[in-house]
């Protein structure tokens, strides 16, 4: 199948997927659907190239595995929250902002679907790596991957069981990961992307993983992470997170201040 008509093909599904997610929203009120909705679109993203992919059977298969792992587990994840807490404070904002606007809201689950074709381009250059052999480079994104997605899991743990306890409620997470980083789970989201850099290494089309890391470091820094969780965060928790932003580094983890 041509690259082409992957593209196209992956279009058509996410637009059908999150045309049920923004339906799904309607019902809830809670349109914290559409990030589990992302993340799963991403697995989908990498079986089709998968099944479609010229390349080598080992990159496909390494691939399926990787891709479609991470993707479940921060899917699951999500869906967790979604299902059973009240609507992320970001998204509230947002629907007051839109004074609850349905198609202002559909416009931006059809923002999300091209998202996943933009970060399906390294999934693209994987499948159509024809090398067939393991490498240095493919076991450094395997290593790459399980470091990452290792790390991502164990800082969305300790925040879980941070909000969990009652007593910390009006309070910011400093426990763990999170007393190096205001944001660990999106560092180890950022790193996460290089592996795919790593297994494309010989692709023709190796120059599109990029896009990954770049573009994932540019919404998280700039667009959709960072910015708008810190504003959440100021509004809910003030001067304790004002106190947290001095102490902490924002997305790379080092030591605190003292």
């Amino acid at each position: 199948m041509s690259y082409a008509l992957q593209m196209g093909l992956l279009a058509l599904i996410m637009i059908v997927v999150m045309s049920a997610g923004w339906q799904w929203q309607r019902r809830h009120r809670n349109a914290g659907i559409v990030d589990v909705l992302w993340a799963l679109g991403l697995g989908i993203a990498a079986l089709l190239m998968v099944t479609t992919g010229r390349g080598a059977p080992l990159p496909r298969a390494l691939l399926a595995v990787l891709a479609t792992a991470w993707s479940l587990r921060l899917a699951v994840h999500l869906w967790r929250r979604v299902r059973h807490e009240a609507e992320d404070g970001r998204y509230r904002q947002l629907r007051e902002h839109w004074q609850g606007s349905q198609p202002k809201f559909y416009a931006f689950f059809l923002a999300q679907a091209a998202l996943v074709l933009l970060f399906a381009l390294p999934f693209m250059a994987v499948a159509a790596n024809p090398q067939p052999f393991v490498t240095g480079w493919i076991a450094l994104g395997v290593v790459l991957w399980c470091v990452s997605v290792a790390g991502e899991a164990l800082a969305d743990r300790q925040l879980a069981r941070f909000r969990a306890d009652p007593s910390q409620r009006g309070r910011t997470c400093r426990q763990g990961l999170w007393r190096y980083s205001r944001h660990p789970n999106y560092f180890f989201e950022w790193l996460h992307w290089f592996a795919y850099v790593a297994l494309a290494v010989g692709s023709p089309l190796w120059w599109l993983t990029w896009s990954g890391p770049l573009v994932m470091y540019v919404f998280l820094r700039w667009i959709s992470g960072v910015p708008f969780t810190e504003a959440q965060a100021l509004r809910t928790r003030g001067e304790d997170y004002r106190d947290y932003q001095r102490r902490t580094p924002m997305l790379f983890p080092w030591f605190p201040k003292a």
